[in-house]
C-alpha cells in the first residue's frame, strides 16, 4: 500500500540526485537550495539559548523569496507551550509533513522543521528518498515563514494542533531538538523515507521525554496524514472535544492568507482557539441535562 501511494506521488520526472559515492557518505558541503544553505544551531549555556540562523524568508512565490536568517536569545523558561502542524500532501490524504511549534511567553513562536535538504537543481522524490540520496536537516524558523511557504505559495492545507504537554514537557521537547540539530551540523545524515523523516524524528523526540507514549510500529507515523487523529487518539492532542470539531478548529489556511503581514500572525490563526472550550461547556452541559433527566425517571 506504501508503494502504491509512493509512485501515485512521485511522478515521473527526471531528477539530480547525489552521485554513486555520495550515497555512502551524507555531507554537509554542497551547493544547497539558498532557502536551506544555512543550518540552525544553538549555543547554550545552561537555561540560555542563543539560537543562530533562524529563518525568517519573505516568500513572494516557492521560487521567490528574500532570504533571512536572525539570531535569538531565549531562555527555555520561556517556552510555554508546543503545537503540532501538519500539511497533507493535496489530494493524497495518507501523507503529510508534519512540524513543531513552540509558543514562548511573549506570544511568538518558533517552529521546528524536519527536512529533505535540496541541492540547487535537485528536487524530493519519494521513490529516492527510500535510499540514501537526499540529506537531512533542522530548519529552525520563525512561524510564519512555515506556514506561509505553505498555505499562500504551495496552496496546501495547513492544521495547527493544540497539544496537551505542559509547560515543562514542552521545554524539555524543545531541548531535545535542539540537541539533535547541533548533533547534525558535525554528523549530517541522510534523509530515509520510512525511517528518517519528519514524523519518525517528532515520533522519537516525544518518546525520549515520554517513554513508548508512540507505539514504535505505529503505521500512522509511516502514512502521517493520519499522525494528528492517531495523537489525538493516545492523548497528546486537546481531546476534549471530538476529533472533527478540533480538526476543524485548527485548520488556519484561510486565517494564515487573511493575515499574511500581521505583526500578531500567530495569534490570528490561533484565533478560534476559543472553540475549543465553548464545544466542551457545551458538552458538559449537555450531559448533565441527560444525567438529570435520568434521575427524574
Amino acid at each position: 500500500m506504501i508503494l502504491c501511494l509512493i509512485v501515485l506521488f512521485c511522478g515521473c520526472r527526471p531528477l539530480k540526485v547525489n552521485n554513486s559515492l555520495d550515497r555512502f557518505r551524507p555531507s554537509n558541503d554542497r551547493d544547497w537550495k539558498p532557502e536551506q544553505a544555512v543550518l540552525p544551531y544553538a549555543e547554550i549555556n545552561n537555561s540560555r539559548y542563543l539560537l543562530r540562523n533562524i529563518r525568517d524568508c519573505q516568500w513572494l512565490s516557492p521560487n521567490d523569496f528574500v532570504i533571512q536568517h536572525v539570531d535569538r536569545e531565549i531562555d527555555l523558561s520561556q517556552i510555554q507551550s508546543v503545537d503540532f502542524v501538519m500539511v497533507p500532501f493535496g489530494k493524497t490524504l495518507a501523507l503529510a509533513h508534519t512540524m513543531l511549534s513552540f509558543g514562548l511567553d511573549d506570544g511568538t513562536y518558533l517552529g521546528i522543521s524536519v527536512e529533505v535538504r535540496e541541492e540547487k537543481g535537485e528536487a524530493y522524490n519519494p521513490i529516492l528518498g527510500l535510499a540514501p540520496n537526499f540529506e537531512l536537516m533542522y530548519v529552525m524558523a520563525e512561524e510564519r515563514d512555515l506556514i506561509r511557504l505553505r498555505t499562500d505559495h504551495y496552496d496546501s492545507d495547513v492544521y495547527v494542533y493544540p497539544t496537551v504537554a505542559s509547560p515543562e514537557q514542552a521545554r524539555e521537547l524543545f531541548a531535545d531538538m535542539v540537541k539533535r540539530m547541533n548533533g547534525l551540523v558535525f554528523q549530517p545524515e541522510f534523509y530515509q523515507l520510512l525511517t528518517n523523516n519528519c514524523t519518525t524524528n517528532i515520533k522519537d523526540h516525544v518518546n525520549k521525554i515520554s517513554p513508548q507514549r508512540i507505539r514504535e510500529n505505529a503505521w500512522q507515523v509511516l502514512l502521517p496524514g493520519f499522525s494528528a487523529e492517531y495523537a489525538y487518539q493516545i492523548g497528546l492532542l486537546d481531546n476534549r472535544i471530538p476529533y472533527e470539531d478540533l480538526e476543524s478548529i485548527a485548520y488556519v489556511s484561510h486565517l494564515a492568507n487573511q493575515d499574511l503581514n500581521s505583526r500578531e500572525f500567530s495569534q490570528a490563526i490561533r484565533r478560534n482557539r476559543y472553540l475549543i472550550d465553548r464545544v466542551d461547556i457545551r458538552q458538559q452541559q449537555r450531559q448533565s441535562t441527560r444525567q438529570a433527566a435520568n434521575r427524574k425517571r
